[in-house]
């Protein structure tokens, strides 16, 4: 008997393989783990819009020196009779091109009807830095103040003469060594220009035709001809004196406005409005909690903002239960409130004191124009 057979060979065992349904869950995390580590640091073209902080126009906020202060202020005026309340809304902007939200970020967005995911250049256009952006928006929220400031002492009846005054000159513009900072211009080959639109329309009819400006400087009068050069904006083709022009105006009451960290110029008719109710006998607001939005332009125009439906549902938190909306935003409306409001177009400042009398009265809502219906 033999233990061992010479002739003998040993076949080794075969390897153990693994079942398909493991291999699959082994490539499914892999795949997981890339996705996972794609959507965490891979940059993003967008960002998010999201309900910003909510400010009472009727109640205080808080100024440089972190003091709470009234929102809205007027000399000799103490009109503490509003029990309500009118809402100033904003939308908060999250991430910039320094800093785009992540994929997961924006995935969460994605299902949440408050928030919005936005294409990066339609907030930050291309070559604008976030500090160039929190800049223009700053200077559209002194403008907003000041043409909501007379807007609301015209609808009182005052008189509010309006100017346009020269801000910039461009260097190496068509104006540049013709008109200075601070020239107040008057009429545009002879005929006067009663806005910064109907400067901009003459010069573009002139189609390239030197153009005769009329202006005063420390209170003389002169002419000056300026031959507008065509340069594309936005890709038009348009042309351009070269100066930046803003509309002035000789407010006759001092209405000081207090609202920090706050950009843009969508809070105009707000404040038009609760500049109003502070001048006003009485409460404008009839107790109720009304909150709004729109831009305002010192003739009482009111126009459409962005970032609405944000603006619905941070009204929504706030506690409003009534919402004014710019008419040419209906369309962003409809199909997006909030339960809980009740939302009025409105497109003047006439049409938005309308609804709130109406509110105020117990008048009959059905009549005044909706989103859907009316507007």
């Amino acid at each position: 008997m033999t233990l061992f057979d010479d002739n003998a060979s040993v076949v080794p065992a075969s390897p153990q393989r693994w079942r398909r349904s493991t291999v699959a869950g082994l490539w499914s995390l892999a795949i997981a783990v890339i996705v996972l580590f794609v959507m965490t640091f891979l940059p993003s073209a967008y960002v998010i819009q999201q309900p910003g902080p909510v400010f009472d126009t009727l109640g205080t906020s808080t100024n440089a020196e972190g003091e709470e202060v009234p929102l809205i202020s007027v000399p000799d005026e103490d009109d503490d009779t509003s029990t309500g309340q009118l809402d100033l809304l904003t939308v908060q902007v999250s991430g910039n091109r320094e800093r785009t939200p992540s994929w997961i970020e924006l995935a969460l967005a994605w299902f949440d009807r408050s928030r919005a995911v936005v294409p990066i250049d339609r907030i930050f256009p291309a070559g604008q830095t976030t500090e160039q952006r929190n800049t223009e928006n700053a200077a559209l929220m002194t403008d907003s103040q000041v043409e909501s400031s007379a807007a609301a002492l015209r609808a009182l009846g005052y008189d509010v003469p309006q100017q346009i005054a020269v801000a910039t000159v461009d260097d190496s513009g068509a104006a540049a060594g013709l008109l200075q900072q601070n020239d107040v211009l008057t009429t545009v080959d002879g005929v006067t220009a009663p806005n910064v639109d109907a400067v901009r329309a003459a010069v573009q009819a002139a189609a390239g035709a030197p153009v005769t400006i009329g202006y005063e400087r420390d209170g003389a009068a002169g002419t000056v001809e300026i031959t507008p050069r065509q340069t594309d904006v936005n890709g038009q083709q348009q042309y351009l004196l070269g100066v930046g022009l803003m509309l002035s105006f000789d407010l006759p009451v001092d209405v000081k406005i207090q609202l920090n960290d706050v950009g843009g110029p969508s809070a105009g008719m707000m404040f038009a409005l609760g500049i109003i109710d502070k001048m006003s006998p009485g409460d404008l607001t009839g107790g109720q909690h009304i909150a709004g939005t729109g831009t305002i332009d010192a003739d009482g125009n009111v126009g459409p903002i962005g970032g609405i439906r944000q603006k619905l549902y941070g009204a929504r938190d706030a506690g409003a239960t009534w919402f004014l909306a710019p008419a040419a935003n209906c369309n962003e409306v409809v199909g997006h409130v909030p339960d809980g409001i009740r939302v009025f177009s409105t497109s003047t400042l006439q049409e938005s004191l309308t609804v709130l009398q109406t509110i105020r009265d117990g008048g009959d809502l059905d009549a005044l124009p909706t989103c859907g219906s009316g507007s």
